[in-house]
């Protein structure tokens, strides 16, 4: 098995991923821009802001999973050739930390997240605090849904990194 080539391919998957980041981010400040345009009523009005924070907050997200996986495909083959077995243990050591932070972060802070703004549209009458936590969720939606799959890889990608370091023994 080329690790090699396995390790650049879950590296290439992770920057495709980060474009839906951006690209959600890129519908959230064209709604944004919408509702600031078109919007005639208040609660049309108030997701102008919210939308804006999460636009640029989706972008900057998957700007830096952009960075960081684009990079990180350049270094494979140099760290691979200074100690192979060393390579395939950090990986594995840095795929356990990733999918620690999915099982916490994805899978337990951000359902709470979401319940917490539904809470929030059935208690606050207020426009700005429903589409606020309407903005939320739809947030927290878009990062559940691609980190769902994130995590996915992570666990094919780590399967394999443990047959090639099983072969190595």
């Amino acid at each position: 098995m080329d690790i090699i080539k396995t390790s650049t391919d879950w590296a290439k998957a992770e920057v495709f991923s980060s474009s839906f980041f951006m690209l959600s981010g890129g519908l959230f400040l064209l709604a944004s821009v919408a509702f600031w345009y078109l919007g005639k009523t208040e609660m049309a009005k108030a997701y102008v802001t919210p939308s804006i924070v999460v636009g640029v907050l989706l972008f900057i997200i998957g700007a830096g999973i952009f960075y960081a996986n684009k990079t990180r495909t350049t270094s494979f083959v140099e760290d691979y050739n200074k100690d192979a077995a060393a390579f395939v243990q950090s990986e594995i050591v840095r795929i356990d930390k990733s999918m620690g932070e999915y099982k916490t972060a994805v899978f337990r802070v951000i359902p709470v997240i979401i319940a917490v703004a539904s809470m929030l549209i059935i208690f606050m009458d207020k426009p700005v605090w429903r589409a606020s936590s309407i903005t939320v969720i739809g947030m927290m939606f878009v990062i559940m849904m691609i980190d769902s799959n994130a995590n996915q890889r992570l666990v094919t990608y780590k399967e394999k990194l443990l047959e090639v370091a099983n072969q190595n023994k």
